[in-house]
């Protein structure tokens, strides 16, 4: 276990630094700058700006000092926020997008497994044909579609939920999250059922089911004991692909229904090239991406006892 967890850290931490360098230098070589939106200022005040963000130096010297304050835990100041720096921003946004994070992953999970082990343990049936469809139309239809149809129907036109933003008073409610959370979860549900039905369905032909059947066993117990633990694996090993998924797409959920979460944040940052903010947030999410795999990792080897950490 200590082994694997090391050797997981000798690789993340290059993997780190070519994410954080290819977003470096793939930022400064977008057309535009942090201040070319503003008001016309003279070419002094100009010149006294860059200086004091360090953005009239050389591009490498620019890369350099930016890695050495990473060094020192140090993600720098905001460009446009002149009174808070890059740490202060995601930790105003990291709680909403966590939230929303997790909550669609466990949706997406439970909700998945449910439907997938209905479709198998139903299969060829209406009731599978019924799951593999929806599940078809939620892979087929991205988040960014579905949360403004949801949002004008359930919102707007239902007024059953709000259609975006906190609550000016209690902020984070439960009814707020619910068309975030179900967008950001339907794609990962359809993808999750689709991989329980077929590890299920394979595992329920494997021989020691069968054995398990010959001793007497009835189906309930064969499936809670033996078909579920295997049948599972494959979602358990989709766990870390899912995870960096639902945080990509919470860039655009985030924008769509109005939420001070990090995506948006970064959205508004790519936009006006804050570079800082950008960067902290590619930062935030690859350690997340690497974090959430290794995770998964880790659970698939507590679920399957043939794979060893160690080996």
């Amino acid at each position: 276990m200590i082994g694997f967890l090391l050797r997981r850290l000798l690789v993340a931490i290059p993997t780190l630094l070519v994410i954080v360098t290819v977003a470096f230098f793939m930022m400064r070589a977008a057309p535009g700058g942090p201040f070319d939106t503003e008001r016309p200022m003279p070419q002094e005040v100009r010149e006294r700006v860059l200086e004091k963000f360090g953005l009239n130096k050389p591009l490498h010297e620019q890369y350099l000092d930016y890695m050495a304050g990473l060094l020192r835990g140090d993600l720098g100041p905001s460009l446009k926020f002149h009174d808070k720096d890059v740490a202060e921003l995601i930790g105003e946004g990291l709680p909403v997008s966590a939230t929303i994070g997790l909550l669609s992953i466990l949706l997406a999970v439970s909700l998945g497994t449910l439907l997938g082990s209905i479709a198998a343990l139903r299969q060829n049936t209406l009731s599978d044909f019924s799951v593999m469809t929806v599940a078809m139309v939620g892979i087929s239809i991205p988040p960014l579609v579905t949360g403004p149809i949801l949002s004008l129907v359930v919102g707007l036109y239902l007024g059953w939920l709000p259609t975006g933003g906190l609550d000016p008073i209690r902020g984070m409610t439960p009814d707020r999250l619910v068309l975030p959370v179900i967008t950001l979860a339907l794609p990962q549900i359809a993808v999750v059922a689709r991989l329980m039905r077929a590890s299920m369905i394979e595992v329920i032909r494997s021989n020691y089911v069968r054995t398990a059947r010959a001793k007497g066993l009835s189906d309930p117990i064969v499936i809670l004991r033996h078909v579920l633990r295997a049948a599972i694996l494959p979602i358990v090993s989709y766990l870390g692909p899912a995870s960096a998924a639902l945080l990509s797409g919470s860039l655009v959920i985030e924008r769509v229904f109005q939420l001070p979460g990090i995506g948006a944040h970064f959205v508004d940052a790519a936009l006006q090239r804050d570079y800082t903010v950008v960067m902290g947030v590619v930062i935030l999410y690859a350690s997340l991406i690497i974090l959430l795999n290794l995770l998964a990792d880790l659970l698939y080897s507590l679920l399957n006892p043939k794979v060893s950490l160690d080996a």
